[in-house]
């Protein structure tokens, strides 16, 4: 390609860009879809959106594991701190749900899964007697909430179980779970970006359980991780003990918002006769995927087709590379 047509090409491309992303910008803001007028002012930091455990550092916070290496099946201390941006350990922290940190842990195969509370020393570092009962990866969630935070975070980081690991399918998705004798079943449809009602229904032996027991000031959790990635949902139900509204049973309702289409292992946790039991469900969710950057589904739409309008450019831009005996010059 001459020099010329290259920066023809690259001046276009350069107006191509400016001119979609002005048009975004009237679609998505700012208030009211009017130009801004003066020097523009920085955003306001937003909430934390979205799955969590993704990320084994976020919001100036790091998840430092100081044991990561466990022989499968043998019961020894994990240890870990949530460093802050200059290197020391947290150590203040809001309560949630009467704990002041739950940590999450699975196999990357979604089998497992264990939620449990380590305690706190004074040099902020969390420990835990703990045991990964089979060969693997594993990856730990600590959910929790700093002082001086204004929501709750959860960081993630691996750890390996060493031996010889068989890696389990993921069992077939199924509205109905087992565990010790008791029967839950789950109703409600979940939907990727929204808001969903999912209401799970316990019993024992035939008869509907209607004496749960309060555990973590509620009668229930719900943890969802994604197939694939293991990105973290953990959701509170509706109510709570001692409210006189919310029942201890047999139903607990949950509102669960999961970020996007594919297969979910969930894990609810619920305590009955002294004991805590974990019922686990596969869910798939089908699409479509929410638009992205918090746009609705018909400014999406009309963004995608600002930023397409320079689609016939690209396209006649690949037919003169064909014309051209097929070839691709790189470099100058």
């Amino acid at each position: 390609m001459k020099t010329w047509t290259k920066l023809a090409a690259f001046v276009f491309a350069l107006v191509l860009v400016f001119g979609s992303a002005y048009a975004v910008g009237k679609l998505v803001g700012p208030m009211g879809g009017e130009p801004a007028t003066g020097p523009a002012a920085a955003a306001p930091a937003a909430e934390e959106e979205g799955p969590g455990g993704l990320m084994i550092s976020q919001e100036s916070m790091t998840l430092k594991v100081l044991s990561d290496s466990f022989p499968a099946g043998t019961k020894q201390m994990f240890a870990f701190q949530i460093q802050e941006r200059d290197g020391k350990p947290l150590t203040r922290y809001k309560p949630q749900h009467d704990k002041l940190l739950h940590l999450i842990v699975a196999r990357h195969d979604l089998s497992n899964f264990q939620h449990v509370h380590p305690t706190m020393g004074s040099d902020g570092t969390w420990r835990i007697p703990l045991t990964l009962p089979e060969a693997g990866e594993y990856r730990v969630f600590a959910d929790f909430f700093p002082a001086w935070g204004k929501h709750a975070t959860t960081l993630g980081a691996d750890v390996s179980a060493s031996g010889n690991y068989q890696p389990k399918p993921l069992p077939a998705p199924s509205s109905t779970a087992a565990v010790d004798g008791y029967t839950v079943t789950m109703s409600g449809k979940p939907v990727a970006g929204e808001s969903s009602k999912l209401t799970l229904h316990v019993s024992k032996d035939g008869r509907p359980v209607t004496d749960l027991q309060p555990y973590l000031a509620a009668y229930g959790h719900l943890v969802a991780l994604r197939d694939g990635d293991m990105a973290y949902v953990h959701v509170h139900p509706d109510g709570e003990p001692g409210d006189g509204k919310t029942k201890p049973g047999p139903e607990i309702v949950f509102h669960t918002e999961v970020p996007t289409y594919g297969a979910y292992r969930m894990y609810l946790d619920f305590k009955h006769q002294g004991v805590v039991r974990t019922a686990e469900f596969t869910v798939n969710v089908e699409g479509p995927n929410p638009p992205p950057h918090g746009l609705s589904p018909e400014e999406f739409e009309k963004a995608k087709d600002a930023n397409l309008g320079g689609e016939e450019g690209s396209e006649s831009g690949g037919e003169e590379g064909e014309s051209g005996g097929g070839s691709h010059e790189h470099g100058g």
